[in-house]
């Protein structure tokens, strides 16, 4: 533990570094709190003792400018002077305890070994916070398939930091939720997480939402009015569609990146915010920058860290687990069971979900509203522009093919075996086989080699009967 000492008295300097220092703790003192000062704000000190009365600055100044600038370090304040009164005002400054002059060795020992137990105690609960914002920041997020397992690695790997965050993908993807666990995992957790979508609001609109305006800044402004940055302080943003962003407000967005200030509309002097960004968009910023629509500085400011979302058709193992989620998360809304059967699942695994987890998610919360006991089944969903499907293209019969009704004179039978999904099916299940023969059984080898995690394949083999 270290400990800086700041007293203008060399023999009390001297006499508290030597009994510390063979209670076992690093001391440093000093004599100038001007210099102190200076060295708190570049030292890691985990208490500092500090004399009220100086010269040049007293220890209540040296207090709030230590504060003011961030400092972290337990103060314990030390005077002659001022008694009951003078203690409480330090503890309303911020200070951690107060020691009369003079005091004995063991007053003085005992609260700093009281200091120390507080700081255990604190970065204790810190961990803790941070172990279980974690968990609770990746619950969010379904990862089965490798690409989603790699991405929420990194999620969590950026989160710790400040670094500005760049989500792409189609619409659909997930950026929100995937920005919400990275607050969620971030030492920021616990403040304000705030969502703008940048292509939703008119342009002088847009600023005054970001940046907030002053009363009288244009027609309707009757009051000062605080922007999304500064109600994010020390929190997360989060500015979704951000290629979308008119050029103008491109360059006041890059100037708050870079020096941490914003200027409200229609006022002179700026305001500091600490705020971390993650913008999202679905479109190509690359392109937008060749064509003159998006700036390029901006563009390498906010790709510091860039997270691709992939589509949903490209990680169609995870779409059993989404579903899971999705039907786990309606059954807590609508306060009743909602369970999938074999059949919707199988279903919902095959199909394209061009409008990707949010296609899904949207269709399940749909099926378990209309739903009158909750067990949702294939005929429960709408898809491919609302119309009903089973397992096929239309009520299938036992062959997989389906019949489509003509124009109100009857309905007309299709032919048999074209139907792609019973074909596709066959050739997986065949495949499957396959792997197993050649792992010989090993289900975790067999998983390798079809490139799907061990989960997917347990699944796959209850589909096709194959435990």
């Amino acid at each position: 533990m270290r400990i800086l000492i700041v007293d203008d008295d060399s023999a009390l300097r001297q006499s508290l570094s030597l009994l510390l220092t063979e209670a076992g703790y690093q001391i440093e003192a000093e004599g100038n709190p001007v210099l102190a000062l200076a060295r708190a704000g570049t030292g890691t000190f985990d208490v500092i003792l500090c004399d009220v009365r100086m010269p040049e600055m007293d220890g209540l100044t040296f207090l709030r400018r230590f504060r003011a600038e961030g400092g972290s370090a337990l103060m314990v304040m030390m005077s002659a002077y001022g008694g009951e009164d003078a203690a409480l005002e330090a503890m309303r400054e911020g200070a951690y305890d107060y020691l009369t002059k003079p005091f004995r060795a063991d007053e003085v020992t005992l609260t700093i070994q009281k200091a120390e137990e507080r700081e255990r105690l604190r970065r204790e609960v810190d961990t803790l916070r941070a172990t279980l914002g974690a968990e609770r920041g990746r619950d969010l997020l379904v990862a089965e398939s490798r690409a989603m397992r790699n991405l929420v690695e990194l999620a969590g790997r950026v989160a710790a930091h400040s670094t500005t965050v760049l989500l792409t993908g189609e619409s659909g993807t997930g950026k929100e939720v995937v920005a919400r666990a990275i607050h969620r995992m971030s030492p920021r957790r616990e403040e304000a997480f705030t969502a703008i979508n940048c292509a939703a609001i008119p342009e002088q609109l847009l600023e005054s939402e970001l940046f907030g305006h002053i009363r009288g800044a244009f027609t309707g402004a009757t009051s000062d009015r605080a922007g999304l940055f500064e109600a994010s302080h020390r929190g997360t943003l989060l500015l979704d569609e951000i290629g979308d962003m008119p050029l103008g407000l491109q360059a006041k967005l890059l100037r708050v990146l870079e020096d941490g200030e914003i200027r409200r509309l229609g006022a002179r002097e700026g305001r500091s915010v600490d705020v971390r960004v993650i913008a999202a968009t679905a479109r190509p910023l690359e392109q937008a920058v060749e064509q003159g629509s998006f700036r390029s500085d901006l563009f390498y400011r906010l790709n510091v860290v860039q997270l691709h979302l992939p589509p949903l058709r490209e990680h169609p193992e995870d779409i059993p687990s989404l579903i899971t989620h999705f039907a786990r998360g309606a059954a807590q809304r609508l306060g009743r069971p909602v369970s999938i059967t074999p059949r919707a699942l199988a279903m919902l695994s095959g199909h394209a979900w061009p409008g990707n987890v949010r296609e899904l998610r949207n269709a399940v919360e749909r099926a378990a509203v209309l739903s009158f006991d909750g067990r949702l089944d294939a005929a429960d969903f709408q898809l491919n522009n609302g119309r009903p499907h089973a397992n096929g293209s239309g009520p299938a019969n036992e062959n997989g093919a389906g019949t489509v009704n003509g124009n109100g004179n009857g309905a007309g039978h299709l032919p048999t075996g074209y139907q792609l999904k019973p074909q596709v099916e066959q050739l997986e299940r065949a495949t499957i086989e396959r792997a197993l023969a050649a792992s010989n059984g090993n289900r975790r080898d067999a998983a390798r080699l079809l490139g799907v995690s061990l989960r997917t394949l347990f699944y796959k083999l209850r589909r096709y009967q194959l435990e």
